[in-house]
């Protein structure tokens, strides 16, 4: 969410921001905004002073009955009920037009670094570097599903009888696998100095809207019936909801997290949901890095926090690359973003297993996250968050680029206290 204030004071600025990102069925809402704020201040004006007005007729009042002043007390009392009627319509104004401007920030989408690419949408997203040999072996790699099916270690077929499409069992080694990369991904992360956190699944509106934009909202979120609760399509989301409405210390900044989660999410207009592997589904499990930060700070983050995912896919023997999001691609609430993208052996191509992201202070002023600076003015923080991996996706990776000609899967070295000592899985059948 934006200040109002700079929308107010920058509205070209604004819409040239929402034509970088090929929104411009969004242009009116600036304009529409601007003049709801003129209204609701003038609004608050009237009311502020007619409260002001009230205050001073009571402590009137009261001086008056203390003076034996009956009569000029009462009289002052109709005054007091008048003011309270008249205040009455102006507040019930006031609410109204605060919601409505508050429902058209959440429309309008942050500002966007200046030098992020312009595009409109993810073809025009741009491969800035390649950590890693991207190698294709002599011999076939097989689609991740049958790899996975020669350990018996993925039943869809089961998972869409009791379930539906978009869900699947692991079981054996491969589940034993995605258990070990989150463990090692816990742990890489508490190295570099995270703490650990398992958050709530669950969220409230209210938080809903100060994370994410409503158009994600409706394309990923699944509401609970009957309830005013989403199920979370990212630990992101819960992490700095964590911090609702929260005056920080400076201090305590940076706050560093490493969060676990099950991901749950509708992938609405997604293509390939049915098909027969785990790419895009709606369940999966995911350990996230999320960073508060003053800032001045959020930049070095952003860069830190991006090579850390890079460093992780490395350790497992995995290439990858670096693509920076175009301003189409980006969403609404993010400055800028990068997408990690590991290397297929089997499709000789890169696939997107992580984005990392910063927000500036969009989600912190819908959430109310602020610090205190040393000159004691209350600041909004910035955000960040990345993936750090997340299975099953990343698995196919995995399997593909530790995958041998006799069906075997290497363990790298890193894995190996997660699977019991193991450097290899044998298949149970080919």
């Amino acid at each position: 969410m934006l200040d109002i204030k700079f929308i107010r004071e920058n509205p070209e600025k604004v819409k040239e921001n929402i034509k970088r990102k090929f929104q411009n069925h969004k242009l009116p809402l600036v304009d529409e905004v601007i003049k709801l704020d003129e209204e609701y201040r003038t609004i608050k004006t009237k009311a502020d002073t007619l409260r002001n007005e009230r205050n001073e007729i009571s402590d009137n009042i009261g001086n008056l009955m203390r003076e034996g002043k009956k009569e000029e007390g009462l009289a002052l009392k109709d005054k007091v009920t008048s003011i309270n009627d008249e205040l009455k319509d102006l507040e019930e104004k006031e609410e109204k037009y605060a919601a409505d401007i508050k429902e058209i920030m959440y429309k309008i989408p942050n500002i966007v670094a200046d030098d992020v690419p312009i595009g409109e949408d993810d073809s025009k997203n741009v491969d800035i570097e390649h950590i890693g040999d991207p190698v294709v072996p002599d011999y076939e790699i097989p689609y991740h599903a049958d790899i996975m099916a020669s350990f018996n270690g993925l039943d869809k077929d089961s998972a869409a009888r009791v379930t539906g499409n978009g869900f699947y069992y692991l079981m054996g080694d491969i589940a034993r696998l995605h258990s070990a990369c989150l463990s090692y991904a816990r742990d890489f992360m508490i190295n570099k100095g995270f703490t650990y956190v398992i958050p709530p699944y669950m969220l409230r509106s209210d938080a809903v809207n100060g994370v994410m934009s409503f158009e994600e909202k409706e394309a990923m979120m699944y509401k609970i019936e009957g309830e005013d609760l989403y199920l979370i399509g990212t630990s992101e989301h819960s992490m700095i909801s964590k911090f609702k409405d929260q005056i920080l210390k400076e201090e305590e900044l940076p706050i560093t997290m490493t969060s676990y989660s099950p991901c749950f999410r509708k992938e609405v207009g997604a293509h390939g949901i049915e098909e027969r592997g785990v790419y895009r589904i709606h369940q999966f499990e995911k350990q996230e890095m999320i960073v508060i930060c003053k800032p001045e700070e959020s930049e070095e983050w952003y860069n830190k926090m991006l090579n850390y995912t890079v460093e992780l896919f490395r350790n497992l023997d995995i290439p990858v690359r670096k693509l920076v999001c175009c301003t189409g691609d980006l969403a609404d609430l993010k400055y800028r973003s990068c997408d990690v993208e590991a290397w297929s052996p089997r499709q000789k191509t890169y696939f997107e297993v992580g984005s990392c992201s910063n927000l500036t202070d969009a989600q912190a002023r819908g959430l109310g996250i602020r610090y205190k600076d040393s000159n004691g003015d209350k600041v909004f923080a910035h955000t960040l968050n990345n993936t750090v991996i997340a299975p099953p996706r990343m698995l196919i990776a995995f399997l593909e680029n530790n995958y041998n000609e006799d069906g075997s899967v290497n363990i790298p070295e890193v894995l190996r206290p997660y699977m019991g000592g193991k450097d290899k899985l044998i298949p149970i059948k080919k």
